[in-house]
């Protein structure tokens, strides 16, 4: 196993790499870091569009659009004061684009919201995208049951345009072999919520059963299925997902490895994960399956965003390699882990880049919610996109400020307000934009982490600004 950015340099790494073209080497390729779009509140799902842009779920209720070069940020639904959010896990939660994205734009989402008292309920919507906002809910599946935690709710259209939806145990793990309950599950259903012709059994949405609280499914080769779940105390695992099947839980956590469990294994069938980390719990979230040239020493891998859990074990990316037939895995590599949570990743098909989302924070240093960006930029691509970005940015110089520096606004942000906002959220200067460039002086800011925020009608830029000795 293969650690990158060790820990013990965690508290530094922040200002010493951010602004500086840091890279990380995958065996001869080199990887070259950019932050796309920061501040973001607790970002649950990131997807890569048909229309070339990050498309994320905020727990607290928003679905934002950002444009991957220059970070543009737009909200694009705002359902804050429809869900239930509170602490724990609930809120806006898993998202899908519709498989024909361009002819019909379509937006699957999943949120939790109260329904009397401390009653709570999930439901999977559709809205339609007309290019600038969502609208028009449409009602796919409703009444599942929601709690503080195990909501599950990841969502993944197949090659036959089904939709795969994952649920959580909601915190009773008898809920997961209870064939009466939805709960503890992956659902498959048609796009209207109906039931397909060809599930195991064809008068119930349940296609596997026995799960936890899965919170990551991608498709890889042949079709193949694959999904990350938690475990209770260890034995976070890495499955794949085949119709009909019995993973375990709660009379199995992991793999079949006690003799209760291979006494219950044998009897019922029970499909074993690929990979599991046994000993611990690191959390894995949402992963997708990486095949693409440019990093091509990660091409037939899964790349899990990991939360990081008990026993010291730190947030990262794994990337876990898959033999020749993707029904095992060879090897996990670990990178990086100064960035705090990482609940989800996502992969730009054009050139290969990888972008992950961060979602809170265990260490101090590790700054706001962020969305970073890993490109090899010396991978040339007929597919690559060209955006038109010289009409919304904001550009620092330098980076990091020891004395004066100054802050470049684009035309457009003139007569808008920016604001400055510490890394504990703190917001430490606000002012109207009257001209295209602002000076700002090391006597305003003590040294520290900071970002630059400012709105006009075309979306929302974020820039960091880190002030040093």
């Amino acid at each position: 196993m293969k650690r990158f950015l060790p820990l013990c340099i965690l508290s530094f790494l922040f200002v010493a790499t951010t602004f500086a073209q840091t890279t990380v080497t995958v065996g001869n390729t080199v990887l070259t870091e950019r932050q796309v779009a920061t501040g973001l509140d607790i970002p649950w799902e990131i997807l890569w569009g048909a229309d070339d842009h990050i498309w994320v779920t905020e727990r607290t209720g928003r679905v934002k659009r950002i444009n991957p070069e220059n970070g543009n940020t737009t909200t694009v639904l705002n359902l804050a004061s429809d869900i239930f959010g509170g602490d724990g896990e609930p809120g806006l939660l898993g998202m899908a684009l519709h498989p024909d994205f361009d002819n019909t734009p379509k937006v699957f989402l999943v949120y939790t919201y109260l329904v009397t008292g401390n009653t709570r309920r999930e439901k999977l919507v559709t809205y339609d995208w007309d290019g600038s906002s969502l609208s028009n809910e449409q009602v796919v599946l409703d009444g599942l049951l929601a709690a503080n935690i195990h909501n599950g709710s990841r969502l993944l259209f197949l090659p036959d345009n089904t939709l795969l939806m994952t649920t959580g145990d909601v915190g009773n793990s008898s809920n997961s072999l209870n064939m009466n309950s939805l709960m503890g599950k992956t659902l498959r259903m048609n796009m209207d919520g109906s039931i397909p012709s060809d599930n195991p059994d064809p008068t119930s949405l349940i296609y596997t059963y026995g799960n936890r609280n899965a919170q990551g499914l991608c498709e890889g080769p042949n079709g193949r299925i694959y999904a990350s779940e938690h475990g209770q105390n260890h034995s976070d695992e890495i499955n794949i997902i085949q119709a009909g099947d019995n993973y375990g839980w709660p009379e199995v956590e992991g793999p079949c490895n006690t003799s209760l469990e291979a006494n219950y294994c044998n009897s019922n069938d029970v499909r074993e994960p690929i990979w599991a980390w046994t000993n611990y719990c690191i959390a894995p979230n949402d992963l997708v399956y990486y095949n693409h040239p440019a990093i091509p020493e990660w091409e037939n891998s899964l790349l899990v965003a990991i939360l990081g859990g008990i026993s010291a074990q730190e947030p990262r990316v794994s990337v876990l390699k898959l033999n020749s037939n993707g029904l095992g895995v060879i090897s996990e590599e670990e990178y990086f882990p100064n960035f705090g949570r990482i609940r989800d990743v996502c992969v730009n098909p054009n050139n290969g880049a990888i972008y992950f989302a961060t979602n809170g924070t265990f260490y101090p240093g590790s700054g706001p919610n962020r969305i970073m960006e890993y490109k090899n930029n010396d991978f040339t691509s007929s597919n690559e996109v060209i955006y038109d970005i010289d009409n919304q940015y904001i550009k620092v110089s330098p980076n990091p400020i020891r004395t004066v520096g100054k802050i470049e606004f684009s035309e457009s942000f003139i007569g808008f307000k920016y604001d400055i906002i510490s890394y504990n959220g703190q917001i430490v200067k606000s002012a109207t934009i009257t001209d295209s460039t602002v000076e700002i002086s090391k006597d305003l800011l003590p040294t520290g982490a900071y970002y630059i925020k400012a709105t006009n009608d075309e979306g929302t830029i974020t820039q960091t600004i880190m002030m040093a000795d």
